[in-house]
């Protein structure tokens, strides 16, 4: 029974790849990668090996970063945690159109996405081996695209205008509602407020039962995070009784 759920996952990233597929984006954005088309073979294998049975746990991040997801294919994919810890290393391809300060080099790429060496790493040290990590606990994204401007500067899909954001949002909606379904998590946590106003969204939309939280988000961009941010995470875990 504990296979069930991977499948569900893997359908429901496969419908929301297609749903927004047609979607367009005015200027600042001028690229927009699609990691879950071009770097699909580790997505596939990430939600194959680690989505499986339900979960007490899933965490909800924003967006891909530039060096992690952008990469990798896996939320908050940092290289050397995908690699090295998950053992995850599949061929990456290539967005239709590429910003060249914004190279999608998969696995060969040579910066390292801070959030995610954060996040994963504290995950690591706390658990030890991937499987403690998942067995009852999930990472996912609430939004698969990765949208650059014509310089190369990240732009984060919170600064979208309300017009774009529109559909942007019941897709992403419907497949967040897909995961916690398939997931059925006593908790799902927000990694940041905007993914919390995310996961606050679709459970009023859904009636879900499930409980919600944050947690501070790993980015350097926060001078919070840049002050231990694995004893705040951590903290927070603990004082909503997630964590002992």
């Amino acid at each position: 029974m504990r296979q069930m759920s991977a499948p569900a996952l893997i359908s429901a990233a496969k419908t929301l790849r297609e749903n927004l597929r047609p979607l367009r984006f005015a200027p600042p954005v001028e690229f927009v990668y699609q990691p879950l088309d071009y770097a699909w073979a580790p997505h596939e294998t990430y939600l194959t090996r680690f989505g499986q049975g339900k979960k007490r746990v899933v965490f909800v991040g924003m967006n891909p970063g530039p060096f992690g997801m952008t990469q990798t294919g896996v939320p908050f994919g940092e290289i050397a945690a995908v690699r090295d810890w998950m053992g995850i290393c599949e061929p990456v391809g290539k967005p239709e159109r590429e910003q060249p300060k914004r190279r999608v080099l998969g696995f060969d790429c040579p910066q390292s996405e801070v959030s995610g060496r954060r996040l994963w790493g504290h995950f690591a040290q706390r658990f030890g081996t991937p499987e403690a990590f998942f067995k009852d606990h999930f990472v996912a994204n609430y939004c698969p695209l990765v949208f650059i401007e014509a310089g190369g500067r990240n732009f984060t899909p919170d600064k979208l205008p309300a017009a774009e954001t529109v559909k942007l949002n019941e897709h992403c909606d419907t497949h967040l509602g897909s995961v916690i379904s398939a997931l059925q998590p006593e908790w799902v946590i927000g990694v940041g407020a905007f993914a919390e106003a995310c996961v606050i969204r679709v459970k009023e939309a859904t009636g879900g039962t499930f409980k919600t939280g944050r947690i501070l988000h790993p980015s350097p961009a926060s001078p919070a995070a840049n002050r231990d941010w694995a004893g705040a995470a951590t903290k927070q875990m603990v004082k909503m009784g997630i964590w002992k």
